[in-house]
């Protein structure tokens, strides 16, 4: 059967899939990333877990993969098939692509790992059939993926899609990216987590926690939700107003709060917008499968474009 190596690395660990021609995952299988032991034994992890998928590939499946795709997360120059830089990784300028075609002796496609995932979001998820989608994922921090016509805009340098970096309250709090207040210093799962730590005077507690006294009533965790959502709005406004997607998929930690985001969150869009039109806000569908699904369709896409190239005059 033919398929691709769909891979997934993040911060700590990394989820892999063989994917046949019909974006099925045949096999899975995941390892620790190893960041403890630096960043050039988290690169020849890479490369071996990719050697043994190949491996496994070639004895179940008859015939080794034909391409591979891998997410990343950081910044990521895609065109060059750089891995520029990831803190949480430790790696500058790795040439992650052509490490592993040279390892793999087939072509390979890297992606970023939340655009990645967006695409397969957008493709096989709670997106599909959207022309124009807007991905926004909830997590430790805020990031977002451009859909257009089942693509993920990159944009010139590889910054398309940071929407958490949207200043939504001038002068607020100071952002590790060198701003201050950023979307994501408001409304990320890390943010909510440490107002509602404060608030309820539990350092322990967590966005979770707060979703929880939300839907129990308490008015301390109803107002520290109310300011995140609000926050969220904004941000999503402005995205709306550039982009005018047709669909808006929410994803990370804070979507599985569920209707307890949802349903404010749709109110306060509504409210802010004026000649806009309102998007379909839904759920992301695909959970931690999505950076290995849109991996695969980067494998996919890949060789259909070698394919198309081999068979032009």
């Amino acid at each position: 059967m033919r398929h691709v190596i769909a891979l997934d690395v993040g911060g700590t660990g990394m989820k892999a899939a063989l994917a046949g021609p019909g974006g099925e995952l045949l096999h899975r299988a995941r390892r620790p990333t190893g960041r403890e032991r630096g960043p050039d034994a988290v690169v020849a992890g890479i490369l071996g877990f990719a050697a043994e998928l190949r491996a496994y590939g070639a004895e179940h499946f008859g015939t080794p993969a034909a391409a591979a795709g891998v997410a990343v997360p950081g910044i990521v120059d895609e065109a060059r098939g750089v891995a520029a830089y990831a803190a949480n990784l430790g790696w500058r300028d790795v040439p992650l692509r052509d490490l592993l075609a040279e390892r793999l002796g087939v072509p390979v496609a890297l992606g970023h790992d939340v655009r990645t995932g967006g695409l397969a979001e957008g493709r096989v998820g709670a997106g599909r059939g959207a022309d124009r989608f807007l991905f926004v994922a909830l997590g430790t921090g805020i990031a977002g993926a451009i859909g257009v016509d089942g693509r993920v805009e990159a944009g010139a340098h590889g910054f398309a899609g940071e929407i958490g970096h949207i200043v939504v309250r001038p002068g607020g709090s100071e952002c590790p990216c060198g701003q201050r207040g950023c979307l994501e210093r408001f409304a990320s799962a890390a943010a909510v987590s440490e107002a509602w730590a404060t608030a309820s005077g539990d350092p322990g507690a967590d966005a979770a926690d707060c979703a929880k006294a939300v839907e129990s009533g308490d008015p301390r965790a109803r107002a520290v939700w109310q300011d995140a959502v609000d926050a969220l709005a904004d941000g999503l406004v402005t995205a709306l107003t550039l982009l005018d997607p047709r669909t808006l998929i929410i994803g990370g930690g804070l979507a599985e709060a569920g209707e307890t985001l949802f349903t404010p969150l749709r109110e306060a869009i509504r409210r802010r917008i004026t000649f806009q039109k309102q998007p379909s806000l839904v759920p992301a569908a695909l959970g931690d499968s999505a950076g290995c699904l849109g991996a695969g369709l980067l494998a996919w896409d890949l060789l259909a474009s070698t394919d198309r190239m081999e068979v032009t005059p």
